[in-house]
């Protein structure tokens, strides 16, 4: 099982809490598909096939016309086998996904859309900076639905300054109605160098509430679970069997290729990280180089990734497999560092797996460092 996922860098506009890489001007779009196409074949021998799931993210993928996408499924196609049950999610926002834009993309690849819907609150979108209103975070769920996407995910954000608890709760309860299979849900971080970040600093806006946050944290997981939905990550949510396949690959370690500017891939001992430049990255690609940082990990490196992605997902940080990849030493030092959490109850230990409790949940950044070691 592996994955590919390609970084489309391009935004109508920018979100004021966002800091991922991107761009709001169109002008290079042909010359990054036509290097982000041959990047592909470039690192065709990186990893093997078959291709268990494509993400097409970014940026918002969903603002380039179907046309170019296709190019970029018949360069892989060309190059890799696609396991025939893969997962190919493509990340959109509400104001692409117009009846016509749909039609286009049920002719692609493209099985499964992660959509930006982030709040059914016009003032939430406008506070956002988003590109879309309330009636297309609606409209376009059951346009997609209508013309035979049945596997959806959506984003939703929630403790920020507008978002009241009961607000918040019509947002879960509107995801409910539609019957959406898979919700990712974030609590807003301000980010450096974000407008959200400026605009706190000079004081135009309240800074973020953590206790608003894990308020609606413990709403959001309520709900929920009474509504038949696994919390199988800490931000994510899904029916039974309704798991993100390309990102619960990540959190298990499974390798990656990362294709376009920024994008990061990882091959089990290395991870390859692009720079974030559209233009140096165009250039480097058309001259058959590769504009990337090579980090080596380091045996802490993987012991430390593990217990970060592992402990914030259901299944946990596995016992065994600590010692069968890194030693008894590193198990002893776990058993030893979890019992402060083991007995305030934030932690259970079952089946020589270590899972969350909810409450540990609100904690796991902290619990994980505790953990974390910095020798090899």
């Amino acid at each position: 099982m592996v994955g590919i996922y390609i970084h489309i860098p391009f935004c109508k506009q920018a979100c004021n809490y966002c800091d991922f890489h991107f761009t709001t001007s169109f002008k290079n779009v042909d010359n990054l598909i036509e290097a982000i196409c041959k990047e592909i074949v470039l690192k065709k021998d990186r990893i093997s096939s078959p291709i268990s799931s494509i993400y097409l993210g970014g940026g918002t993928p969903s603002v380039l016309p179907a046309s170019q996408l296709q190019k970029i499924f018949d360069t892989i196609e060309k190059h890799f086998t696609i396991n025939s049950e893969a997962e190919i999610t493509l990340e959109a926002n509400p104001d692409d996904l117009n009846q016509e834009k749909v039609k286009a993309l049920r002719l692609l690849p493209v099985n499964r859309f992660s959509i930006g819907t982030q709040s059914f609150y016009n003032d939430d979108l406008k506070w956002m900076n988003r590109a879309h209103n309330a009636e297309e975070a609606e409209s376009s769920i059951k346009r997609c639905q209508d013309a035979g996407f049945e596997n959806l995910s959506i984003d939703l954000i929630y403790g920020f300054p507008l978002l009241s608890n009961e607000k918040w709760k019509n947002n879960i309860r509107t995801t409910l109605d539609l019957q959406i299979p898979h919700i990712s849900a974030y609590a807003l971080t301000v980010e450096a160098k974000t407008a959200l970040a400026a605009a706190i600093k000079k004081g135009k806006q309240p800074n973020i509430d953590d206790e608003q946050a894990a308020d609606q944290f413990m709403i959001l997981t309520e709900l929920l679970a009474i509504n038949g939905f696994e919390h199988y990550e800490i931000s994510n949510y899904a029916k039974p069997g309704r798991y993100a396949v390309h990102n619960t690959n990540y959190w298990k370690g499974v390798p990656y290729l990362g294709i376009g500017p920024s994008a990061h891939g990882f091959d089990g001992t290395q991870r390859y990280i692009n720079i974030n430049n559209n233009t140096r990255y165009i250039e480097n690609i058309l001259q058959n180089q590769l504009p990337e940082h090579i980090e080596v990990l380091t045996e802490a490196n993987k012991f430390n990734e593990y217990v970060m992605t592992s402990l914030r997902t259901m299944w946990g940080i596995d016992l065994k497999k600590i010692e069968d990849s890194f030693g008894q030493s590193y198990v002893g030092k776990v058993r030893a560092e979890i019992q402060p959490f083991l007995k305030e109850n934030h932690v259970i230990l079952e089946n020589e797996r270590i899972i969350l409790t909810t409450s540990g949940k609100l904690l796991a950044d902290g619990i994980a460092a505790e953990l974390f070691t910095d020798t090899d």
